[in-house]
């Protein structure tokens, strides 16, 4: 037994040294409260506490280039003071850090009329309120729109002067009046969506001889934005005042700077959460994040050091301790006096320990001795299938080139520094990160090679990534040179190739973003081209898109042939500008014969008659495809129609016998007709009529028709080239020299309505031979 009462001294005596430890610490903490404020600044204006990230004064203040943590207390007046935000005025009630939350003041926006309904006045006091970039957005979840009094339309709408929110409130005669919540007799509210940074109230009148609206309407009419919690509408007193009064408002506030936690964190210096004890979360109303305390502890997460350990050994009501109580950094224990066991933390929840016999021993340690087992077979199993997965996307990544690419990449990196452009070997879980597990909502378009997706890279920078479907072997041995030779393309009319990623089965690529869609959605789609679309617009875009292919043909070593030249793989940026795309299309010019079989591809309507039947894509076969575009471009029409007679689905056979019969002008766009002269109409509809050409050596190449249309564009510029400039008179020659002298127009265009061709899965198509 001397043993046993040996080690129940120690058990007690270690719980009692703890004990006074524990006492020691929290006298020590209660004396040192954390600091709200930076050191050196005011924590206070009036009785509101003013904590960092705001401040009063230079250097008290987050400053991250948004207004708004800056604040003024002005104590000038004989009231007490009042607490505004800088550059912006608004008198502010309360400050929290906890719930990320800020109490301001507005006016309530009043109209007063006479007994016949005409109006007398209104408060001249600003009603509006612009949080402009600040850190605030108004709470959609405390906040609603009220309109009080009747007959009244009261609404708000956003900086662009667009409807945000609002309801109506009716009248009824007294005797029918419906007293209690404000429902829209008398009263109304509605509630406001989040995101909110912009207030302007309006309210609308209603004729009083309506009975349905103007019996017993109240003498003057309010719209304002109100917190929820503070307005409260019982009886017909509220309703019948006339004077003006403010109401608070609710904002959310958080460093918005940028918009989410895992953004702020790749900046060190600027993120916002100091104390080592804090954690980040996204703001809930619109994009940015704020600070929190972590668990067990309190303070300010700003600063450096704010976060301190709670003592909820102090804290009997929020957490109750029956036994002994330790408070730890972040938590507590609280467990029972030795010689028991139990809940601690319920009263009587202490009870003298039961004799731990030796079948409940072996019972334990069989349990856990299984349990260990267990947890050893899953970390084997787990790093079995990440040793496969390795495996796989090494292999892959043979298969497709990536040590070839390497050695490729290293050789152009020695022999003249960056040759690569910035070219990068990206891995699957960057491009999987960067699209959110290839999300639906991603997708910016699907066609017949694959899907390209938008994703968003480690970097914040915006990139298009193309998932294709297959690709054939003869291809997958090429692809590391070709690569390579296509991320060297550097012409702002191109889409440029940023890198690839050879770790899955089908190699995915990452190109450039390019925000504005398609020349396709551009004309056909309804997102910009109409009739009275400039028609400089129009040629510029034909004629960059010239320039690239032109530059892929005659500038790239060794020549690049596009192989799918259509309208929706043009795709064109924020102003406008064109930029030739190809998700899989583009091939790098045939060595040998044996690799024409592998190039057959296309659309329909833009493919090459030539190209059909020989099977060999040459540069000219990029020539018709981009007449075709052309065309499009110049009439608005789809290059295949299967309404009408079978001889005009094709809109180029529709074109070229349009010419013949001397009717082309009719099948173009009404602005083309409107605003391009006879003489720049002839040049063009000839530039056409030979880019589509049945035999390839007709047709010009790409440079001569990129200079065509450049010089037509500097011809309709030109104040003789416009519709109505009458003849060329005594300027012929010079207007003749803005369109680069006349082309070539003795070619024969032999085009019959009923040479036609059967193209895949039994379509017919019209086209001339």
């Amino acid at each position: 037994m001397q043993p046993e009462q040996n080690m129940s001294r120690m058990a007690i005596n270690t719980v009692l040294l703890l004990v006074v430890l524990h006492s020691l610490v929290a006298i020590a903490s209660a004396q040192q409260q954390p600091a709200l404020a930076r050191p050196g600044c005011r924590d206070r204006c009036g009785n509101i506490t003013v904590p960092y990230p705001f401040g009063i004064g230079a250097g008290c203040y987050r400053d991250d280039g948004l207004q708004g943590f800056q604040l003024e207390c002005d104590e000038s007046g004989p009231s007490p003071p009042r607490l505004t935000i800088f550059g912006y005025n608004h008198h502010l009630a309360a400050l929290s850090l906890a719930s990320g939350e800020t109490r301001a003041y507005l006016n309530a926006t009043r109209e007063c009329f006479n007994s016949s309904g005409g109006f007398v006045e209104r408060n001249n006091n600003t009603s509006y309120m612009s949080l402009g970039t600040s850190p605030y957005i108004f709470s959609s979840t405390k906040n609603r729109l009220v309109a009080l009094g009747c007959p009244n339309l009261g609404f708000f709408v956003d900086a662009q002067g667009y409807y945000v929110s609002g309801c109506m409130s009716v009248c009824r005669p007294s005797q029918y009046a419906m007293p209690g919540l404000c429902t829209g007799v008398g009263c109304c509210q509605s509630p406001i969506p989040s995101g909110v940074s912009f207030y302007e109230p309006h309210q609308r009148n209603f004729p009083l001889d309506d009975p349905t609206f103007g019996t017993n309407a109240t003498t003057c009419h309010y719209v304002f934005l109100v917190e929820t919690e503070w307005f409260s509408y019982s009886d017909r007193v509220f309703l019948n005042r006339t004077d003006d009064f403010d109401v608070p408002v609710v904002l959310d506030w958080a460093v918005r700077n940028v918009a989410t936690c895992s953004a702020a964190r790749r900046n060190a210096t600027d993120f916002a959460c100091r104390s080592a004890d804090s954690e980040c979360v996204d703001s809930t109303n619109g994009a940015g994040y704020r600070c929190n305390c972590s668990k067990g502890y309190e303070g300010n997460p700003y600063l450096d050091g704010g976060c301190t350990d709670i003592d909820e050994c102090q804290l009997k009501d929020e957490h109750p301790c029956y036994g002994l109580c330790m408070n730890m950094p972040g938590r507590h224990v609280c467990i029972c006096p030795p010689g028991t066991n139990g809940d601690a933390t319920t009263k009587n929840g202490c009870r003298p320990k039961d004799k731990f016999t030796v079948a409940l021993k072996a019972l334990t340690g069989s349990g856990v001795g299984l349990i260990l087992l267990g947890s050893m077979l899953c970390c084997l199993s787990l790093w079995l299938q990440k040793s496969k997965l390795i495996r796989t996307k090494q292999r892959f990544f043979e298969h497709n080139g990536g040590v070839i690419l390497q050695q490729q990449m290293r050789s152009y990196s020695r022999a003249a520094g960056d040759a690569t452009g910035g070219f990068k070997i990206f891995s699957a879980e960057e491009l999987k990160k960067a699209t959110n597990n290839f999300a639906a909502d991603q997708i910016l378009g699907r066609g017949g090679h694959g899907i390209v997706y938008r994703g968003v890279l480690a970097d914040s920078s915006v990139v298009a990534i193309k998932k294709s479907k297959m690709m054939e072997e003869a291809e997958t041995k090429e692809f590391a040179r070709e690569m390579l030779i296509l991320s060297q393309i550097n012409h702002r009319n191109v889409v440029k190739l940023l890198g690839c990623c050879l770790e899955v089965e089908v190699p995915m690529l990452v190109y450039e973003y390019v925000s504005n869609g398609t020349l396709y959605q551009y004309i056909h789609g309804g997102k910009g081209l109409n009739a009275d679309t400039a028609l400089d617009t129009r040629l510029r875009i034909a004629a960059e898109s010239a320039e690239a292919l032109s530059y892929m043909h005659s500038s790239a070593s060794p020549p690049i042939l596009h192989g799918d030249v259509k309208t929706a793989n043009i795709l064109l940026d924020g102003s406008l500008t064109a930029k030739v795309t190809d998700f899989g299309a583009s091939k790098l010019a045939p060595s040998d014969e044996a690799e024409i079989a592998t190039l057959v591809q296309g659309t329909c309507g833009y493919l090459d008659p030539e190209y059909l039947m020989t099977c060999q894509l040459t540069d000219k076969s990029d020539v018709y495809s981009f007449g075709v575009v052309l065309l499009e471009l110049l009439t608005r029409k789809k290059v295949l129609s299967f309404e009408g007679p079978e001889q005009d689905r094709s809109l180029v056979s529709r074109f070229v016998m349009a010419v013949k019969a001397g009717r082309h002008d009719e099948l173009m766009d009404d602005k083309v007709r409107k605003d391009m002269g006879p003489e720049a109409l002839e040049e063009v509809t000839h530039l056409v009529v030979r880019c589509v050409s049945m035999n390839g050596e007709e047709r010009p190449g790409m440079k001569e028709v990129a200079e065509r249309l450049e010089a037509l564009r500097r011809y309709q510029r030109h104040p003789r080239g416009q519709t109505g400039g009458g003849d060329l008179g005594e300027e012929e020659d010079q207007e003749r020299s803005l369109l680069g002298g006349k082309q070539h127009r003795d070619v024969d265009y032999k085009f019959r309505p009923h040479d036609v061709l059967d193209l895949e899965e039994g379509s017919t198509y019209t086209f001339s031979l």
